[in-house]
């Protein structure tokens, strides 16, 4: 119990130094007193910033998409949605049917690389049918 005690108090105390003033600029300004003054060079290029990519109203604009799908019609990513749902619930089917061999959780025989892999294609339907939407709504 005491160890829990200590473990939880170490870890309450590392959180909270997130929120605690850093003390490395306290230690930078007594430094700064004594050390001589070394001018800093200014540059005068800018680094790269990313494009804004807010939007006002009810669905952005094709930009945020990227500049591959960005170009990519809504049917064609709806297809591509629905392959991809379909790869994915096909893969977790054939998975549920392996599970019911004997032996098979124990061996692991159950678990293929090609259904993992088309399990992906969950996350994979998601975004190209909230890709899809958003090329309909502006009309591509």
């Amino acid at each position: 119990m005491a160890k829990l005690s200590l473990l939880l108090l170490a870890a309450i105390v590392a959180i909270s130094t997130a929120f605690a003033p850093n003390a490395a600029h306290t230690a930078t300004r007594v430094n700064q007193l004594a050390s001589p003054k070394i001018e800093q060079q200014s540059s005068t290029t800018s680094l790269f910033m990313a494009e804004d990519m807010t939007w006002e109203g009810e669905y952005p604009p094709s930009k945020v998409l990227g500049p591959i799908m960005s170009k990519m019609p809504s049917g064609t990513l709806a297809i591509i949605s629905m392959i991809s749902l379909g790869l994915c619930v096909y893969s977790c089917v054939q998975s549920g049917l392996l599970l019911r061999e004997p032996g098979a959780v124990e061996t692991g025989e159950w678990v293929k690389a090609q259904y993992v892999l088309m399990g992906f294609g969950g996350p994979l339907a998601w975004g190209t049918h909230v890709a899809s939407w958003i090329q309909r709504k502006n009309g591509m």
